[in-house]
């Protein structure tokens, strides 16, 4: 199932879409956020271990 993904790194995006995702970059990504497009890459790449919040953010339904 393909997903269309907006665009999303941390120096992009709303506090509550950051604040959604941090958890999941800390866990998935190793580390704190980076102000870079790498965050968006890494969290595509772990799609399915992603909280549904994080989630939310990818699929559009988190502004």
């Amino acid at each position: 199932m393909l997903i269309s993904v907006p665009r999303l790194s941390f120096a992009e995006g709303t506090a509550a879409q950051r604040k959604a995702c941090k958890p999941d970059v800390i866990r998935l990504c190793n580390g704190p956020p980076p102000e870079y497009a790498d965050t968006r890459a890494c969290l595509e790449a772990n799609m399915a271990k992603l909280s549904p919040k994080c989630r939310a953010v990818f699929e559009g339904k988190l502004k």
